[in-house]
Order: structure tokens, then sequence, then C-alpha cells
């Protein structure tokens, strides 16, 4: 996985666990409203990657607060994005400096249902680089990723069909006009990385 990154961005994974909800600061704990125990434990399982991650970073004990909209919030001159599928947890973190957001998601390798790649895919869309049976998913993927990186700087909520996606060339780009580098890997899972680099005008 830290092949796929971009310098100074690191990514962690590891396999959700029973137990992983205790890894779950008090302060995280208590923003984090969901009470299903799965949601807890991808939760923390996330969380734990990101702190060590910080970590190497010399960050210590700082809660990773998720806000109303479920975005988590970093500590000072850090930016990151967490995310989790059913087994599998994922976090990238990188001080603030070139790269001006980042967007993670990670996906099951496995075909995307048909009905769901019809809501993802636009005409635009070029995937033609990709494994043929894992395009949906990887497309799927990066504009999650993609609406997790931009989010933060223009606030506008996008759909699937207002980023279009090249895995061809490594790029995303948005309704707005923003644009996003790609990076991915698919096995054991389908992780994608989406990054937005600062613009030095």
């Amino acid at each position: 996985m830290a092949a796929i990154a971009p310098s100074g961005v690191r990514i962690g994974c590891r396999r959700i666990r029973e137990g992983d909800e205790a890894h779950l600061l008090p302060g995280e704990a208590h923003s984090i409203p969901a009470r299903q125990p799965g949601m807890r434990r991808a939760s923390g399982a996330a969380r734990w990657i990101a702190h060590g991650l910080l970590a190497e970073l010399g960050v210590g004990d700082a809660a990773i607060l998720r806000t109303p909209s479920g975005a988590p919030v970093w500590p000072e001159g850090i930016m990151g994005s967490l995310a989790h599928d059913d087994d599998m947890a994922v976090a990238a973190v990188a001080p603030v400096g070139d790269i001006a957001s980042l967007g993670i998601d990670v996906e099951p390798a496995q075909p995307l249902p048909d009905d769901i790649l019809a809501l993802v895919t636009t005409p635009a869309d070029r995937t033609d680089a990709a494994d043929r049976h894992l395009a949906g998913r990887i497309l799927f993927a990066a504009k999650e990723a993609v609406y997790k990186a931009v989010y933060p700087l223009d606030r506008e909520v996008l759909g699937y069909e207002d980023i279009t996606v090249d895995l061809n060339a490594g790029h995303a780009t948005t309704k707005t006009g923003r644009k996003a580098r790609l990076a991915y890997c698919v096995a054991p899972r389908v992780v994608v990385l989406a990054f937005v680099e600062k613009d030095r005008g």
C-alpha cells in the first residue's frame, strides 16, 4: 500500500477485529453516535491505524473526532482520511504541505453489482487501464475517495455524476473544476487514494 502513496503521505490498513471499539479515545467515542457495535468497531480500527501514523509524524494522543457530517477532525498541521468496509479499515495522513487534501476508500476486491455500476458511471469515465472485472469497483472507490478529498476544500455536495474519473491517466475532475490525482491497488482489497495538490499559482 505504501507504494501507491505520494511522498509525504502515510497509509496503513488492518483487518477489523473484535474489541476494536476499545481503541476509540474517550472524545472519539463520544463524537461517534453510532450504537451499532460493527460501526464502532470499524471506527476504532480506522482510528487505531491513524493514531499510529500520527505518532510516526510526532503527533501523539490526538483524538480524531467525528463531525456531524461524518468527516474526521485532524490535528492542526495534519490532513487525513479514514475508510472501512465490513472487514478492513484504512487510513491516510500527511503533514499540510504540497498536498492540499486527501481522500481514501476501501472496497472488497469483487465486481461492482450492475445496478450500482449504472448509478456510478458516466460516459466520460475512463477505466480501460484497470482490471475489467474490478474496473467498476475501482471507479466507485475512486469517486468516494475524490469526494472525501475535495469536500473540505469546496464544501459542495457532489453526486457520482459530478465526478469524472480517468483511471488511465490517474486523475479525476469534479464539476467545480477541482482536479485530484489517483493511486490505487487491488489486493487484498481495492484501495484508492485521491489527493489534491496545492495550487502553486
